[in-house]
């Protein structure tokens, strides 16, 4: 269901990064912003509750990201954690791109959601153009672009959300069987779902070979240079669909080399 858009007092938008927030203040969109400073598509996601969950995504970022415990905590999680406090019957506006790091989350801001059923949910997809803008998310879109993609949100429905959230408790337990099963249900709130759950399965191969990401950074590096700004550029321009960054390949590489 497509919804055209209407002045809402209420109206929030939770985006994935502060580049898009940037973006966003050229436009006449309101700038209730919460801004999602994870990537989940990297370290542990398992916990038995959202505060031991925190603490777990603390240790990996301090560990492998210029970022202490405390920063973690005062840039990424006392954001994420407005989420909890929206007003009642507002407008949420989720403004995700399709690429699996986005996605993660997506699925995971779904999952906090979906204890707030007075809420209004909304997608904002990017605009596609090309197929060589695929995976390219917001990253180009002009400010009328933007207003043109809030325009064309879509409303989530109760099975969507449910969707979203046993996509984040599948991705959260590395239950690949399930994960894929939920790729395959339809719903207009997600786009190359399968696609994407794939990509993510084949990081895990089940024969002791290396995942589909290491396996095309060798082949980049054997064929065409072990620069690193060559291969991370490579490497997006055949993979976007994972919608890495250069922190996530540089560890992969440097494994590599």
């Amino acid at each position: 269901m497509i919804i055209e858009s209407k002045s809402v007092s209420t109206s929030f938008h939770i985006l994935n990064g502060d580049c898009l927030a940037s973006q966003l203040m050229t436009t006449s969109i309101n700038q209730n912003f919460i801004v999602c400073r994870e990537s989940l598509i990297e370290g542990e996601v398992l916990s038995d509750n959202l505060s031991d969950f925190w603490k777990i995504r603390a240790t990996y970022i301090a560990n492998t990201h210029c970022c202490t415990p405390a920063e973690y905590y005062s840039q990424t999680v006392t954001e994420i954690e407005k989420v909890m406090s929206l007003p009642e019957k507002s407008e949420v506006c989720l403004w995700f791109e399709n690429d699996l790091f986005c996605q993660t989350n997506l699925w995971f801001i779904i999952s906090l959601l979906s204890d707030y059923p007075t809420l209004s949910i909304y997608r904002i997809f990017p605009l596609i153009k090309s197929n060589d803008d695929l995976w390219s998310g917001f990253g180009t879109a002009t400010a009328e672009d933007l207003e043109q993609a809030f325009r064309a949100k879509v409303l989530f429905s109760p099975e969507d959300i449910n969707l979203g959230k046993n996509l984040w408790v599948s991705y959260q337990k590395n239950d690949l069987e399930r994960l894929m099963a939920y790729s395959r249900v339809k719903s207009n709130c997600f786009e190359y779902l399968e696609e994407i759950c794939q990509a993510h399965a084949e990081r895990f191969p089940t024969d002791n070979t290396p995942g589909r990401p290491e396996r095309v950074l060798k082949e980049i590096i054997a064929t065409k240079s072990n620069d690193f700004n060559t291969v991370f550029s490579e490497f997006c321009h055949r993979e976007g669909i994972y919608g890495m960054g250069d922190t996530q390949i540089k560890s992969l590489f440097d494994k590599l080399m």
